[in-house]
């Protein structure tokens, strides 16, 4: 027989215990989004892509099939051993996302996002939401007790963040800028970071922020179209008010998975950030209610694992992931039903791009392997020695 920990698997002999609930919700959001894209998207495919219809939705299982491989390795492997590869997985994020200032980079609608050619692409963005969570669980657990120190322990990891967040920025990705240092600060948050740092940080992030949105046209647009939503109704707010039209078109029981029409000619980009429109006309409230609950207890069990952790580090790094994922999906949800302002951030599991939906079950699989306990455990083992997260902070 192999032996396993040659491997840095599991070793014989000790049973792993997998959350079958939270594979379960994997699977079944995974095979719902597959099938809403492909009833999203036929009508889109037909026409630009030589009357295949099921263009993306191929392209979609490919990189779903990827992703899956990528999910049990993720799952199975020891995290200590992902953990020794994340800051080459740091350098390597960091060259990808300037490679798209190069004439490596495809430009769509004024923005230069992505890596490849105009038929296979890779948005490095994605990868950032992956890498950076794992690298501020790592290195918030390793400077665990110099957190009371700016230049020791929170300068290395503001600054990674800076950077990935000016990089993001620069490629016209400003939502996903912002989206990813949120979700970074949430870390720096649960770690124990101090509150003066936040404060500080506040009074420079805010001013910044407005900043950029107030001296970029488009972005202001899409302010205005928010506050009011019948200015240009054919243009700048056409997208929004079609898609929460056909959101309501759905009804109670929905029309019927296929039997959307909207979709059709309606919503631009229905195939991807604003696939939910497409889902909510075909599903009604009821498959809202599902859609919901199904996030809700896929949230349940994500956070379930990182509370039951045995070290800071998976606390740190699954209260993370999961928190991407969910958070990506609530945002995505009030933008395509008007409650926010328009950003350009995909529905995990759903949206057509492969670089969302592999990233997506890579981090599953992170938050799965986490979630694993031993039969030989206890619960008084389960409980390690963390940072308190809520108290001793000035």
């Amino acid at each position: 027989m192999l032996n396993d920990t040659k491997f840095n698997v599991e070793p014989a002999g000790r049973i792993a215990h997998y959350d079958h609930i939270l594979i379960t919700c994997v699977l079944l959001l995974t095979g719902a989004g597959v099938v809403t894209l492909y009833s999203a998207s036929y009508a889109f495919s037909e026409v630009f892509f030589d009357g295949n219809k099921w263009h993306l939705v191929t392209r979609q299982l490919i990189l779903a099939a990827g992703g899956f491989f990528f999910l049990i390795i993720t799952a199975r492997v020891k995290i200590e051993t992902f953990r020794a590869m994340i800051m080459p997985a740091i350098l390597a994020s960091m060259v990808l996302c300037a490679l798209t200032f190069t004439g490596l980079g495809v430009t769509r609608n004024g923005a230069t996002r992505w890596l490849g050619n105009e038929n296979w692409t890779f948005q490095p963005s994605e990868l950032v939401k992956l890498v950076l969570p794992i690298y501020l669980a790592h290195i918030f657990d390793k400077k665990r007790d110099r957190l009371d120190s700016f230049t020791a322990g929170i300068l290395p990891p503001t600054l990674i963040s800076a950077i990935f967040f000016t990089l993001i920025y620069l490629q016209n990705n400003f939502s996903t800028a912002l989206f990813v240092a949120l979700n970074a600060l949430l870390i720096f948050f649960l770690a124990g970071v101090k509150i003066r740092y936040f404060l500080s940080a506040a009074v420079i992030i805010l001013p910044i922020s407005f900043l950029l949105i107030l001296t970029d046209p488009h972005r202001m647009k899409r302010v205005i179209t928010w506050i009011w939503p019948e200015w240009e109704p054919l243009g700048a707010s056409y997208q929004v008010n079609s898609s929460i039209a056909t959101i309501s078109s759905g009804g109670f029981w929905g029309k019927g998975i296929g039997q959307g029409t909207r979709k059709i000619h309606s919503v631009p980009e229905i195939q991807s950030d604003f696939i939910f429109a497409s889902y909510a006309e075909e599903a009604g409230f009821i498959g809202i209610i599902l859609f919901v609950l199904l996030f809700a207890v896929f949230a349940w069990r994500g956070y379930r694992a990182a509370e039951r952790a045995d070290t800071q580090f998976k606390k740190l790094a699954c209260y993370g992931l999961v928190t991407v994922i969910i958070s990506q999906t609530l945002l995505n949800i009030a933008v395509v039903s008007g409650a926010v302002p328009t950003t350009g951030v995909p529905l995990p599991f759903f949206s057509a791009g492969g670089s969302s939906l592999a990233t997506t079950l890579i981090a599953c699989g992170f938050i799965i392997n986490i979630s694993r306990t031993e039969a030989s455990q206890s619960n008084s083992e389960l409980a390690g020695d963390f940072v308190p997260v809520y108290g001793g902070r000035k």
